[in-house]
């Protein structure tokens, strides 16, 4: 198992940006596909971007294309999200997981207990 703490999320006006890391303990973090998630209010959680152990392969939402970066740095455990050009729409909590999933979108064995992203107009 590892555990992941997800910090960054704060408040900023439209068009801003926030960068977002999970840190996760644990040696098996190299090994990880890891991937952010989020979840507005009375919506489900999606997946907004992953990112595979060797960081040769992501996925991006239509949503975020453009606008969000996934990267990762195994040697630090840390698996970031910056995101630019922030709209009210992207706000939600923001969820980091990591695992062996099968695709992308899961199934994650491993989540973080969330970060709480506001875009104001």
């Amino acid at each position: 198992q590892v555990q992941l703490v997800e910090s960054g999320g704060g408040l900023v006006q439209a068009g801003g940006s926030l960068r977002l890391s999970c840190a996760a303990s644990g040696r098996t973090f190299s090994t990880y596909t890891m991937g952010w998630f989020r979840q507005a209010p009375g919506k489900e959680r999606d997946l907004v971007a992953g990112i595979n152990w060797s960081s040769t392969n992501t996925y991006y939402a239509d949503s975020v294309k453009g606008r969000f970066t996934i990267s990762r740095d195994n040697a630090k455990n840390t698996v970031y999200l910056q995101m630019n050009s922030l709209q009210p729409e992207d706000t939600a909590v923001y969820y980091c997981a990591g695992g062996r999933p099968a695709t992308f979108r899961g199934p994650y064995d491993n989540w973080g207990q969330g970060t709480r992203v506001t875009v104001s107009s």
